[in-house]
């Protein structure tokens, strides 16, 4: 027997024109005495009527490389300044619900930089981020504590803890 479905989707239409993606989410890493710590950020998300634990990201302008909007969006929403290292291969967010796509950009942080001893975030005007920082080697537990607290977990930061506990666990 055959089972009719309704099959819903969103669409972004933001995507600029001769760009293959919509937006960057932005891995960026300071190394500290006591081992790297990623930075991450808790922003309320309507859709889901709780507060989100991301990393930084945002959309890509006009003209504008992956790697030129994760610098930008960076500073905007933390006031880090860094430099892009390496981008990822063009990633769905939810292919079986919408089309937005994106690309992880890893920037390098020189905490030597007086840039990023006062840090200075350009938020717009609706934008209310708080942003913070969590060891590397313990993104799953604190994600799994954050998770107990009511917070959500953005799909990019879950993966990527899980992505470190397994490399633990097979010694990769």
């Amino acid at each position: 027997m055959q089972t009719t479905r309704t099959w819903e989707h969103a669409e972004r239409s933001t995507r600029p024109k001769g760009s293959d993606i919509d937006g960057v989410g932005i891995v960026a890493i300071l190394e500290k005495e006591t081992g790297p710590e990623i930075i991450l950020q808790k922003q309320y998300r309507p859709p889901i009527d709780k507060v989100v634990i991301e990393v930084p990201a945002g959309l890509v302008d006009d003209g504008e490389s992956a790697e030129e909007a994760a610098v930008r969006e960076l500073r905007e929403e933390t006031g880090y300044v860094g430099v892009a290292e390496e981008s990822t291969p063009v990633m769905f967010n939810d292919p079986g619900f919408c089309n937005t796509n994106l690309k992880m950009v890893h920037v390098k942080i020189d905490m030597k930089d007086p840039r990023n001893q006062n840090l200075k975030p350009e938020l717009e005007e609706n934008e209310f981020i708080e942003v913070f920082t969590v060891p590397l080697k313990g993104l799953w537990d604190e994600c799994k504590k954050l998770e107990r607290e009511g917070f959500a977990i953005d799909a990019r930061v879950g993966t990527l803890a899980e992505g470190i506990m397994m490399a633990k666990q097979w010694s990769l």
